[in-house]
C-alpha cells in the first residue's frame, strides 16, 4: 500500500462543498484513510456484486446465491441469501437503503433472474425470470427508486434491455428499434455489476459498455433506455476476453472506462479511457492502470479522484482518469463509494473491504 495517497484524495474530495440537497460529510485526513480494511465475512464465495448505501450500510452479492448485508460499517455481516438460490450466480445488486434491494442472477435462459427484498433480505420475491434461451443478462442499474434497467447480451443482433417503473417489482422488455446493431461477437461483461450505469439518482442518462468484438464500445441513452447511440472506445478488444468491463459517470458529461484482458497474466495496454462529453468521444488514459481492471468509482464529491480495482490491485487517479497509480495489490472485482464518504470493494474468497477512516 502506498500509505496516504487514497486518504489524501478522499480528504480533498470530502472537503469540497456538497451538491444541492446533500449533507456535507465530515472531513477525513490523509493519515485516517490510507487503505482498504478487510472485513470478516465468514465465507469464501466471490462477490462481484456490491451496493454501498452509506458509510455503515452495504450489500454484496456473489456465487452460490449468496447475499450479505452490513449495517455497522462491516464489523459484522448478515447472510440474507434468498432461500433456494444456491445454484444461482449473483453478479449484481442495487440497494435503495438497508431494507430494499434488487439482485441479478446471470446465465443463459432461466438462469437469468431478478429478485427483490423489502425487509432487509429476510424474504425475497422473484420479479423476473428470463424465458428466452438466447438472452443472457449481465447488469442491472437504477436511475432513481422507481426506474431501472437490466442489460442482456444481444438477441437477434441487438442488445436487449429490461425496464422497471416500480422499483423492480415488475419488468418489461423494451422495444429494440432504438438500439444500434451489435457487432459480431459483441457482449457485455458480468464482472462487477458496472457494465450498465447511470450518473446518479434522478436523471435519464444511462450507459453500457461492451467487449468481445473487434472494437470495445460504449452505448448511451438519454431517455431511460428507449433510444441509444454508440461510440467506439480506445480500450482494446478483438477477443472474447477483452474490452470495457466497467464505467463510472460523476455527472452526465464526465465518465471513466476501465477494462483490458481478464485472463491471468495477459497484458492489458490502454486499459482505461475518459470522456468529458457524455461518452460521445473517449480519450485513452496517458498512464493507464498496469493490468486488467473490472471496477471503477469516483471518490465522493470529487471532480478528479477515482479508484479502479481488479484481481491484481487498486489504482488511484487524481486528475480525472488521465493518469493512474497503483496504491494497493489486493484482489478486488468491484468498488462503490457513497456521498457521505464511504468506499467499499469486494471480490474473490469472500473479500469485502472498506476504505479505512475514523
Amino acid at each position: 500500500m502506498t500509505a496516504g495517497l487514497v486518504g489524501a484524495a478522499l480528504a480533498l474530495s470530502l472537503a469540497a462543498p456538497a451538491r444541492a440537497g446533500e449533507t456535507p460529510a465530515a472531513p477525513a485526513t490523509a493519515a485516517s484513510a490510507d487503505g482498504w480494511r478487510l472485513t470478516p465475512t465468514g465465507t469464501e464465495v466471490r462477490f462481484r456484486g456490491l451496493a454501498a448505501v452509506d458509510r455503515h450500510t452495504a450489500w454484496a452479492a456473489g456465487s452460490r446465491g449468496t447475499v450479505l448485508r452490513t449495517t455497522d460499517a462491516g464489523r459484522t455481516w448478515r447472510d440474507v441469501s434468498p432461500a433456494g438460490a444456491e445454484d444461482l450466480e449473483l453478479r449484481d445488486v442495487e440497494a435503495f437503503d438497508a431494507r430494499r434491494a434488487v439482485v441479478l442472477a446471470i446465465g443463459e435462459g432461466e438462469a437469468s433472474r431478478l429478485l427483490r427484498t423489502e425487509d432487509g433480505g429476510a424474504t425475497w420475491t422473484e420479479t423476473f425470470r428470463n424465458t428466452d434461451p438466447r438472452a443472457f443478462y449481465d447488469c442491472v442499474t437504477f436511475l432513481d427508486r422507481r426506474h431501472g434497467l437490466a442489460l442482456s447480451d444481444p438477441v437477434d443482433g441487438r442488445f436487449r434491455v429490461l425496464s422497471t417503473r416500480d422499483g423492480g417489482r415488475s419488468w418489461e422488455v423494451l422495444p429494440d428499434a432504438g438500439m444500434p446493431a451489435a457487432l459480431p461477437g459483441e457482449a457485455g461483461f458480468a464482472a462487477s455489476g458496472q457494465c450498465l450505469v447511470t450518473a446518479g439518482s434522478g436523471g435519464q442518462d444511462v450507459w453500457f459498455a461492451t467487449g468481445g468484438a473487434a472494437t470495445a464500445r460504449v452505448f448511451h441513452s438519454a431517455d431511460r433506455g428507449r433510444t441509444w447511440t454508440v461510440t467506439d472506445s480506445p480500450v482494446p478488444a478483438g477477443d472474447p476476453a477483452r474490452g470495457v468491463f466497467a464505467l463510472a459517470f460523476r455527472d452526465r458529461h464526465h465518465g471513466l472506462a476501465v477494462g483490458g484482458d481478464y485472463r491471468t497474466g495477459r497484458p492489458s495496454p490502454q486499459a482505461a479511457a475518459v470522456t468529458a462529453d457524455g461518452g460521445r468521444t473517449w480519450t485513452p488514459a496517458g498512464t493507464p492502470p498496469p493490468a486488467y481492471r473490472s471496477g471503477v468509482a469516483w471518490l465522493p464529491h470529487s471532480r478528479s479522484a477515482a479508484l479502479a480495482v481488479g484481481p491484481t490491485g487498486t489504482d488511484l487517479t487524481r486528475d480525472g482518469g488521465r493518469t493512474w497509480r497503483t496504491v494497493d495489490t489486493g484482489s478486488y472485482d468491484t468498488v462503490d463509494c457513497t456521498p457521505d464518504g464511504g468506499c467499499w470493494a469486494s471480490g474473490e474468497k469472500g473479500r469485502i473491504a472498506v476504505l479505512a477512516r475514523p
